[in-house]
C-alpha cells in the first residue's frame, strides 16, 4: 500500500518507518493516524519483520497533535479523536514486533506519546521532550496521563503535564523517558545497532518477554509472576528453546529461524 506521509525501507529483517509530514513537523491528524495504523496492521503480518525503527523527517519525530484540526471539534468529536489515535498507539504498544523510536527531534504532547507508545526511545542529543497540552486548555489525549506515569513515576509525570515544561534529550534520560542520547548523526546507526542485536536472539523468546513484561506492568507482582510463567511455559512449545539450548551445551553461536 502507498502512504502519503509515511515511507518504509527494510534492511534484513529490520524496517524503518519515518513520518513524512515535514511541512508541519510530523503533525498527528486524523490521515496521518490512519495511515500509522494501517502500515502497523502490514507490518504485523509480515513474518520477515522482526523489529520496527520509528523515526521522523527533518527537525521532528513528531511536534504533536494537528491543532488546526483540533480547534473547532466538538466534544464528541475530540473524543472519537483521541480514541482513534489510542487505538492506534495500542497497537504500537501491543505489536508482536520490537518498535524503537528514534527520535530525531520535537517529540512534544501526541509525539511524546507516540515515543512512549514503542518499546524504548533513543534519542538524537537535539531532542525536545513534553506534554504541553495544558497550555492549550486541554489534557494529553493519546496515553500520556497513562504511559508517562508508569514510566517515570507519578511525581515527574504530574509535573511534566500540569507545568507543560519542554524538556532536553539529556533531561529525559535522567528521568528515564529515553534509553539513550548521541548525536544527530548517530542516531539511526545507534537505533539499528540495538535492532539488530534484538533480531539475532530467538523472536519467539522475544515476543514472550514483551507480552508478560506489558501485561505484568498493568497488574500485581503475584499475577505478573503468573504471567511470566506462562509465557515461559510457551517458549517450550517453540523450536528455539531447543535451538537455544543446545547451541548453548556445544558452545555454539544459535541460529535461530526468522519465519
Amino acid at each position: 500500500m502507498n502512504y502519503e506521509f509515511l515511507k518504509i525501507s527494510k534492511e534484513d529483517d529490520v524496517a524503518v518507518v519515518t513520518i513524512t509530514k515535514e511541512k508541519s513537523l510530523n503533525a498527528l491528524n486524523t490521515k496521518l493516524i490512519t495511515e500509522l495504523g494501517d502500515l502497523f496492521k502490514e507490518i504485523e503480518e509480515d513474518k520477515d519483520i522482526s523489529v520496527v525503527i520509528l523515526t521522523g523527517a527533518g527537525k521532528a519525530f513528531v511536534a504533536g497533535a494537528d491543532i488546526s484540526e483540533m480547534v473547532d471539534l466538538e466534544p464528541q468529536e475530540a473524543y472519537e479523536f483521541a480514541k482513534r489515535g489510542n487505538e492506534v498507539f495500542l497497537s504500537i504498544e501491543n505489536s508482536s514486533k520490537v518498535v524503537i523510536a528514534a527520535v530525531n527531534g520535537f517529540a512534544l504532547g501526541g509525539g511524546c506519546e507516540l515515543s512512549l507508545a514503542c518499546d524504548m526511545r533513543i534519542a538524537s542529543s537535539k531532542a525536545k521532550f513534553g506534554q504541553p497540552e495544558v497550555g492549550l486548555g486541554i489534557t494529553p489525549g493519546f496515553g500520556g496521563t497513562q504511559r508517562l506515569p508508569r514510566l517515570i513515576g507519578t511525581g515527574l509525570a504530574k509535573e511534566l503535564i500540569y507545568t507543560a515544561d519542554v524538556i532536553s534529550a539529556q533531561t529525559a534520560l535522567e528521568y528515564g523517558i529515553v534509553n539513550h542520547v548521541v548525536e544527530p548523526e548517530e542516531l539511526m546507526d545507534k537505533a539499528m545497532e540495538i535492532a539488530k542485536k534484538i533480531a539475532k536472539n530467538s523472536i519467539n523468546a522475544v515476543i514472550n518477554s514483551k507480552r508478560a513484561i506489558n501485561l505484568g506492568m498493568q497488574t500485581d507482582i503475584t499475577t505478573g509472576v503468573n504471567i511470566e510463567q506462562s509465557n515461559f511455559e510457551l517458549c517450550f512449545t517453540n523450536e528455539d528453546r531447543e535451538t537455544g539450548m543446545r547451541a548453548f551445551l556445544n558452545k555454539e553461536k544459535p541460529n535461530y529461524k526468522k519465519n
